[in-house]
C-alpha cells in the first residue's frame, strides 16, 4: 500500500488512524463559532479540522434546491451558500488558528476558484466530496499542486471508483479513499463497513472511513479494523441549528472515538504472551484458586478419604486438581478444621 504524508502526519499501514474534525457547515455562517469549532476539534484530540469552501457565484445557480428544507431564513440554496462563504483573510486565519493547535487545516473545495484559494494559504490535502466525482475540472487542478487527494466515494459505483483511482495512479498522484454512505444521518446497516475490505483488497492506498451515522459506533468498529483515515462531522450539541447537524458526533463522542484509537493501538502495540502473563499474575492466581483442605479438624496418622477433604480459598495449598494423590494417604501431623493442607503435613517437603 502506498502511504500518504499530509503535514507531518503519515498515514497507512501501521500508523494510527488520522482522525478529521469536519465542522462543514456547522458553523452556520458565523466566523466566531468556525473558530470556536477549532478549538473544539482541538480539545477533542482530532488530527485535522475540515470545512467547506463555498463560493455561491463559482458553484451554484437560483435553479438548485435544497437537499433539505431546513431554513427560514434563506429563500434558495444559493442563498444558503453565499451565506456561508468566508473572505479569502478570514479562509487564512483560520487556518492560522489550526495551526496554533496543532490541527491539520482542511477544506472542501466546491470549485476552482476554491482550489485556488485554499492552494494560496497552503492547504496541506485536498478533500474531494462525494458529490464532486465527476468534477474532473477540480480533481486537475487538485493534481496539479502534487498534494494529496482524499475522496470520499458515497454516490459511487465500483466502475466510477476504478476510474478516479486509475486518474490517479496513471499520473502517480497520492491519494487515498473514504468508504462513505451520502446519507444523512445514515442508518447503521448502511455504513457499509464491509466495503472498506474490499477497497482494501482493491486498491493500493489508505482506506478511510467518512461516517454520517450522528454516533461513534461506526467509528469505532472502523478503529477495531485498523482503520487508516476517518472523518466524523462535529457538532456543540444535537439541539444546534443546520443540515448536517443530526449526522454530527458531539464533542464528547469524539473524545470518545480519538481515545479509543490511543487504547486499540497500545492493545495491537503489545501482544501477550499467555504463559508469560499467568506467571506474572501468580499473587492473583493465588487469591482466585482453591487448595485442599479438611472438612474437619485432623489428627496425625489418619488415612484421608473423599469425605475428609473439600476445596477451599486461598490457593496457597496443595492445589485441588492434586487430590486424587492424597486419598489413601496417611497424615503426618495434626490439622485444624480452619487451615489448609501442605505438603509438609503429607510428609512431603517439595512436592
Amino acid at each position: 500500500m502506498s502511504d500518504l504524508s499530509i503535514g507531518s502526519h503519515l498515514i497507512g499501514s501501521q500508523q494510527p488512524a488520522f482522525i478529521i474534525a469536519e465542522i462543514a457547515q456547522n458553523h452556520d455562517g458565523s466566523l466566531g463559532l468556525a473558530h470556536a469549532y477549532i478549538d473544539a476539534a482541538a480539545e477533542a484530540k482530532a488530527d485535522a479540522v475540515k470545512f467547506q469552501t463555498h463560493i455561491a457565484d463559482q458553484e451554484s445557480t437560483y435553479d438548485e434546491p435544497f437537499r433539505v428544507k431546513f431554513s427560514g431564513q434563506d429563500d434558495t440554496r444559493y442563498a444558503y451558500w453565499k451565506r456561508m462563504e468566508f473572505t479569502a483573510e478570514q479562509w487564512e486565519g483560520l487556518a492560522r488558528h489550526a495551526a496554533d493547535k496543532n490541527l491539520v487545516f482542511l477544506s472542501s473545495a466546491f470549485s476552482l476558484q476554491a482550489v485556488e484559494l485554499l492552494d494560496r494559504i497552503g492547504i496541506p490535502a485536498w478533500k474531494v466530496g462525494s458529490g464532486e466525482f465527476r468534477s474532473t475540472d477540480l480533481s486537475a487542478a487538485m493534481v496539479q499542486t502534487g498534494k494529496p487527494i482524499l475522496v470520499s466515494t458515497g454516490m459511487s459505483t465500483w466502475s466510477e471508483i476504478d476510474a478516479i483511482t486509475h486518474y490517479f495512479q496513471q499520473r502517480q498522484h497520492p491519494f487515498g479513499l473514504f468508504q462513505c454512505t451520502s446519507m444523512y444521518p445514515t442508518p447503521s446497516e448502511s455504513v457499509g463497513l464491509n466495503v472498506i475490505e474490499q477497497m482494501r483488497e482493491r486498491y493500493e492506498c489508505p482506506i478511510g472511513l467518512s461516517d454520517h451515522s450522528g454516533q461513534p459506533f461506526a467509528s469505532l468498529a472502523a478503529l477495531a479494523r485498523s482503520i487508516d483515515l476517518i472523518e466524523v462531522h462535529l457538532t456543540f450539541d444535537k439541539r444546534m441549528f443546520g443540515p448536517d447537524v443530526s449526522a454530527s458526533l458531539t464533542i464528547d463522542d469524539l473524545k470518545l472515538v480519538t481515545a479509543a484509537r490511543t487504547e486499540f493501538a497500545a492493545m495491537d502495540a503489545h501482544p501477550v504472551d499467555k504463559d508469560g502473563m499467568a506467571q506474572h499474575l501468580n499473587a492473583m492466581r493465588a487469591l482466585f484458586t482453591k487448595s485442599v483442605a479438611p472438612t474437619r479438624a485432623l489428627k496425625a496418622g489418619e488415612v484421608l478419604t473423599p469425605s475428609m477433604l473439600m476445596a477451599k480459598k486461598p490457593g496457597t495449598g496443595i492445589p485441588y486438581v492434586e487430590l486424587d494423590r492424597l486419598i489413601g494417604q496417611k497424615l503426618q501431623r495434626d490439622v485444624s478444621a480452619d487451615r489448609l493442607l501442605t505438603w509438609e503435613d503429607m510428609g512431603v517437603e517439595n512436592a
